[in-house]
């Protein structure tokens, strides 16, 4: 009787242990996984021979330090350290998006999900923006910057949607899981900088659904000319700095345009793109995220507006804070300079809670709503 016990016992470690060796090699391999592949073959060639691409990296229209030299250690001690309240005292009100038919043909509506996570709908078309569902924006499942609100919506429960558009290949705004869902559960294809196409086709995407494109390159779907417009930023999901490209983004239909900033920092390119393909009924400009130790590589909120300024905007609708805390500065600190800037430069700026649906047409003025939540 004792003999059988002790085989069994021995016959349930054994599994256990077998089956946490196979947990442990799934999550190596999905983290192997989600850094993505480098471009090879065509796609390879294709990346030398863009005006962008120098030795074996792309390069910024202008110089851009990613940190700059002595930089790296303040940084990391504000972000372990700093005094700064990084996250809200309470929950973030979240609003369920309505279900519903898409906007009428002439209409421009967008919804912000958080971080960059943007649907717009644009004359009878829907277009999301760097989707990520993750609760971490990281490849290892337990570490790394944690979500501070839920999606306002599951991603099963997202419209159809007519394209997706990726900004470049950092965590917080391509991530793996997500792709792979949207690949799985609708046709809907991909529109991504020149490089990154790569990483979605190791991810099961069919290449037939993936157009990738370097700046100034435009591609149309679904009566939508998406154009790809620079930006001042970095790429890379490993140690190899800059594989990909980065963009900007310009969405077009007959009578309404969108711009999406992605990550970047401020530059006069803004003008070029303002004047070539403005003005803009909507801007979407990431706020959050700067810091001294990186000024050339993410806006601050009066760079944003100034930003807005350039490209002939209509309505600004801040993007790229409130969800992750990737930065030293307070969780409400990029919305509320934005809005004293906006205010100071007579810029329409609309602040949605997450999964808030705006009318371009007719916004709701900014109300102040985070300030509630980030009280002490």
């Amino acid at each position: 009787m004792e003999g059988n016990r002790v085989r069994f016992v021995r016959g349930m470690l054994a599994t256990a242990a077998m089956l946490a060796a196979a947990a442990g090699a799934r999550a190596a391999w999905d983290i192997r996984a989600a850094l993505g592949a480098s471009p090879a073959g065509a796609r390879a060639a294709r990346v030398r021979r863009s005006p962008r691409y120098a030795g074996a990296a792309f390069r910024n229209p202008m110089p851009a330090a990613i940190v700059p030299r002595g930089a790296g250690g303040r940084a990391v001690r504000e972000m372990l350290f700093g005094r700064r309240r990084r996250r809200p005292t309470v929950p973030v009100p979240v609003v369920t998006p309505q279900s519903g038919p898409v906007a009428p043909s002439g209409g421009l509506q967008a919804t912000w999900l958080g971080h960059s996570t943007t649907l717009v709908e644009i004359e009878g078309r829907r277009v999301l923006f760097d989707p990520v569902w993750s609760d971490r924006c990281t490849p290892v499942p337990l570490f790394g910057p944690r979500r501070i609100h839920p999606m306002p919506v599951p991603i099963e429960r997202l419209p159809h949607l007519d394209a997706v558009v990726i900004s470049h290949d950092h965590y917080d705004h391509l991530d793996m899981p997500t792709i792979r869902t949207l690949t799985r559960t609708r046709a809907v294809p991909f529109v991504v900088p020149l490089g990154v196409g790569a990483h979605l086709e190791r991810w099961g995407v069919p290449a037939s659904r993936i157009v990738e494109l370097d700046w100034d390159e435009h591609a149309t779907l679904g009566g939508l000319r998406f154009t790809a417009t620079a930006a001042r930023h970095f790429s890379g999901r490993s140690l190899r700095r800059n594989p990909t490209l980065w963009s900007s983004w310009v969405v077009a239909g007959r009578k309404r345009r969108v711009f999406y900033s992605g990550d970047t920092g401020y530059f006069d390119g803004y003008a070029v793109i303002g004047a070539a393909h403005g003005p803009f009924d909507l801007t979407l400009i990431q706020i959050g995220a700067y810091s001294p130790a990186w000024p050339d590589i993410h806006m601050t909120p009066e760079e944003a507006v100034a930003a807005h300024l350039d490209l002939r905007g209509g309505v600004l609708i801040p993007v790229h804070w409130g969800t992750f805390s990737l930065s030293g500065h307070s969780w409400s600190e990029p919305v509320d300079r934005l809005w004293r800037e906006a205010k100071a430069k007579d810029v329409r700026l609309a602040v949605p809670r997450p999964g808030e649906r705006v009318d371009v047409d007719d916004p709701s003025p900014a109300d102040g709503w985070w300030q509630a939540v980030a009280a002490p």
